[in-house]
């Protein structure tokens, strides 16, 4: 159950007060941020636009220096689509031959060579990817 007396609103001023009184009155700007001079915030000319352990980013950075680091979701992706085309080649190349004539499940067998070659292609982009990005850290 409520009361039977309204809440006050919170964002009314408290009575008596005037927003020129309050603590904040210079402190703040047009938009409501703060003055740093009243805060007592070090000033940006006083040390030439840095502030604490700000540094120059040209400083640190060249320019002329990219990383080119592989994708390694392309490469993933490159290798399962090479090994899902290679394990179909496989697979029903193999099916077609004599020696898959008395194999009762040709579909199972097509599913495990595409699946195992997908595998080892997919193992064998990641580890391209590896060696790509690698070798981008010595350049």
């Amino acid at each position: 159950m409520s009361t039977s007396t309204p809440d006050p609103d919170v964002n009314e001023t408290p009575t008596g007060l005037d927003a020129a009184s309050t603590p904040e009155a210079g402190s703040t700007g047009a938009a409501g941020r703060t003055d740093p001079e009243a805060v007592g915030a070090p000033r940006d000319d006083a040390n030439e636009g840095l502030r604490g352990d700000e540094v120059e980013i040209e400083s640190v950075i060249d320019p002329t220096t990219v990383r080119r680091a592989p994708r390694y979701k392309a490469f993933f992706l490159t290798g399962a689509l090479a090994g899902i085309v290679l394990g179909l080649a496989i697979g029903i190349s193999w099916l077609v031959s004599p020696a898959a004539s008395g194999v009762l499940k040709p579909g199972v067998y097509l599913s495990v060579i595409v699946l195992g070659t997908t595998t080892l292609t997919t193992l064998i982009a990641g580890a391209l990817a590896i060696w790509a990005d690698k070798r981008s850290l010595r350049r």
